[in-house]
C-alpha cells in the first residue's frame, strides 16, 4: 500500500475510501511539481490511518482488560 501512495497517490486515497481526497490529490498530482507533495501527503495520511487503527484496538484491549477485573 506505501508503493501505491508512493506511485500513484490518488489511488491510495481511492481505495482507503476517501473520494475528496483522492479527487483533490488527482488534479495536484497532475503537475509534475505535485507529484512530490501529493505523495507525500498520500504516505501521512496511510501512516496516520494505521496509527489509528493501532490505537484503536489498543484501547478497545485496554477495555476489556479493565471490565475483567
Amino acid at each position: 500500500m506505501t508503493l501505491i501512495a508512493i506511485l500513484l497517490p490518488w489511488l491510495s486515497f481511492l481505495l482507503r475510501g476517501k473520494l475528496l481526497s483522492g479527487i483533490l490529490c488527482l488534479i495536484l498530482q497532475c503537475t509534475i511539481l505535485g507529484w512530490i507533495p501529493a505523495a507525500i501527503w498520500a504516505v501521512v495520511s496511510l501512516n496516520d490511518s494505521r496509527a489509528d487503527r493501532r490505537n484503536r484496538k489498543l484501547i478497545k484491549a485496554i477495555k476489556q482488560n479493565k471490565a475483567s477485573y
